[in-house]
């Protein structure tokens, strides 16, 4: 987050709000901030699937009942429905997480809105 909102408050946009007379906090919240954080966005979407893949380590090594153990047991033990069952859930998720950050994306960045839409 620090690199890349040093590298937005470089750009001449941000300059050129400056020398509008725009407060510093106006330039920072409304201008640097929004497009500073479009990359932190996609990691975290992209993040939520990668919580169950740490759960299969965690749950293994300090022998915690959870999702994962049940992933490495069902995987040894040649049972295929609770794969499935489990992938299925990591699909899901992985869905699920790529909806959010497309959304936040809109939330964020006002130049992006959804296609299709007349108005």
């Amino acid at each position: 987050m620090r690199g890349s909102m040093l590298e937005v408050i470089r750009q001449d946009y941000i300059r050129t709000a400056q020398a509008k007379g725009l407060s510093e906090r106006v330039v920072l919240y409304k201008h640097a901030l929004r497009n500073a954080v479009l990359p932190i966005v996609t990691i975290l979407g992209l993040s939520l699937p990668g919580l169950i893949g740490g759960s299969v380590i965690v749950e293994s090594v300090f022998a915690i009942p959870g999702m994962g153990q049940l992933a490495v047991q069902s995987v040894f033990a040649r049972d295929y429905p609770v794969v499935m069952g489990l992938l299925t859930i990591g699909a899901g998720l992985t869905l699920l997480g790529n909806r959010l950050a497309d959304v936040c994306y809109g939330v964020v960045d006002p130049r992006i809105r959804v296609a299709g839409r007349s108005e």
